[in-house]
């Protein structure tokens, strides 16, 4: 009893301790310079700086997280108080840029790769999400806010890469959703509109909660996942495999036949394994199956139902044709 009453007494000094003047949170971002010519350049442990950014650095990198566009490099300043990831409950959640502090509240999860966190308030791009302490709950971004979990993951791994199932998910009112399903993907055991109950004996609770636990297993690894199809529950054998974009990243399941695209459908990049098609750089996707295509939740959709082969028109200065894709 003695060791619980220490234990909460230890929470609550945790919770409390930094409340207080806000505007020293917009100090010290100041003082780091976090916030430089646009972009964030996080002093953190080690003297490094994490670096969100579209663009390389101009700066010795460490390490790359494509999906993220994050970068830890080298701090060549040495910031002598570096932020750190608060791990812990907050008791309150700030906007933090070079001119102002807002307090708020995340109103909605991350989601995987998929859709980035939202914030209760309008912020500025970039700034920081910071608890009363000073310490890092997410980073704010175009896309919206990369959340401390990620973050954390990706300062602590050594190498980065993401775990897939092959699926995008949905919240329909309390239950996650298979809203499409890879069909490049191999193996694949799971069908649109299947409802996800279980994760390894653990039930699922929210899309934000599965989809981390799934990017963040290993590579390789066999997952128990119960799901409901149709009247039938059914309880699948799944082998996690390597996750090819999301985030930052064309995310259409094309990618896994080797060709990625921006966000406006124009080709950015065609791999060894793809070079054989006779696409270009700058080609750009207008039809699949004869659908027309706006952005990549369309594709995936589309793709979802096709079965491995899909019929894509695409237009090159002016000229289309066609092309089947398997």
């Amino acid at each position: 009893m003695f060791r619980l009453f220490l234990a909460l007494n230890f929470l609550f000094l945790n919770l409390y301790a930094c409340e207080g003047d806000f505007e020293s949170c917009k100090h010290k971002t100041i003082d780091s310079e976090a916030i430089l010519n646009q972009t964030l350049q996080i002093p953190v442990q080690n003297n490094q700086r994490l670096i969100f950014s579209t663009t390389t650095p101009n700066a010795k990198i460490i390490k790359h997280d494509p999906y993220l566009s994050l970068y830890l490099v080298e701090d060549t300043k040495k910031f002598k108080y570096p932020f750190r990831i608060n791990m812990n409950l907050s008791m309150g959640t700030l906007g933090v840029d070079n001119s102002r502090v807002v307090e708020g509240k995340i109103v909605k999860k991350q989601v995987g790769l998929e859709s980035f966190a939202t914030f209760s308030e309008q912020l500025s791009t970039p700034s920081l999400l910071l608890n009363s302490c000073c310490a890092l709950e997410g980073i704010v971004t175009p896309l919206g806010i990369i959340e401390k979990e990620y973050i954390d993951r990706f300062l602590k791994t050594k190498t980065v890469s993401y775990t897939d199932f092959g699926i995008k998910v949905k919240e329909v009112g309390s239950l996650v959703v298979v809203s499409s399903a890879n069909p490049f993907a191999k193996d694949n055991p799971f069908k649109k509109d299947d409802i996800i109950l279980e994760l390894d004996g653990k039930k699922v609770k929210n899309s934000a909660t599965f989809m981390r636990d799934m990017l963040f297993s290993q590579i390789g690894s066999t997952h128990s996942v119960k799901i409901k199809r149709g009247s039938e529950t059914v309880v699948l054998s799944v082998i996690s495999q390597n996750k090819k974009g999301g985030g930052f990243l064309s995310d259409t399941y094309l990618e896994f036949l080797g060709i990625s695209f921006d966000k406006n459908l124009t080709i950015t990049k065609i791999e060894k394994n793809a070079e054989h098609y006779g696409l270009k750089i700058g080609d750009k996707l207008l039809q699949i199956n004869t659908r027309n295509v706006k952005n990549e939740q369309d594709i995936s959709e589309i793709v979802d139902s096709s079965k491995k082969s899909v019929n894509l028109l695409f237009e090159r200065e002016k000229f289309q044709f066609f092309m089947k894709l398997n």
